[in-house]
């Protein structure tokens, strides 16, 4: 009995071992790789860069990921408070960007969009280095 038992074992782990594709019979074709190659995918354009104008001290560009958008304000000027990945202004691998009123896109950027911006540092208002952005591009 334990001969039949362990006879049985292994006809079935062989028979789950046999590819699915032996499976067909002869009469069908297997499916031929094709003579024209595919064309590879354009890879997705990047944002513009920004770029510091001339004359402005302590001017920084980063181009990034955006990870955290404040659509509203707390002090009430109507700014625009983004932080990207890149750049490493704000924290290493992160910058914040503050971005004026009269800069301000009609469509807030949102999460995963990329984002470029260009500016002087300054302080914000937690002490966190940022860029107030005179320059910035949004991709979504």
């Amino acid at each position: 009995m334990r001969i039949l038992v362990a006879v049985l074992v292994v006809a079935a782990i062989v028979a789950a071992a046999l590819p699915i594709d032996d499976r067909r019979t002869e009469a069908e074709p297997r499916s031929a790789a094709t003579a024209t190659p595919t064309p590879k995918p354009r890879p997705a354009r990047d944002v513009r860069r920004s770029h510091c104008p001339g004359g402005v001290p302590g001017c920084r560009s980063v181009r990034g990921t955006v990870l955290y958008v404040e659509h509203v304000d707390p002090d009430g000027d109507g700014d625009l408070h983004v932080v990207v990945t890149g750049g490493s202004i704000t924290l290493p691998g992160m910058t914040s960007i503050d971005v004026a009123a009269g800069l301000r896109p009609r469509r807030d950027p949102a999460i995963g969009d990329r984002v470029s911006a260009a500016g002087p540092v300054q302080t914000g208002s937690y002490r966190q280095s940022q860029i107030h952005a005179l320059e910035l591009h949004v991709r979504r």
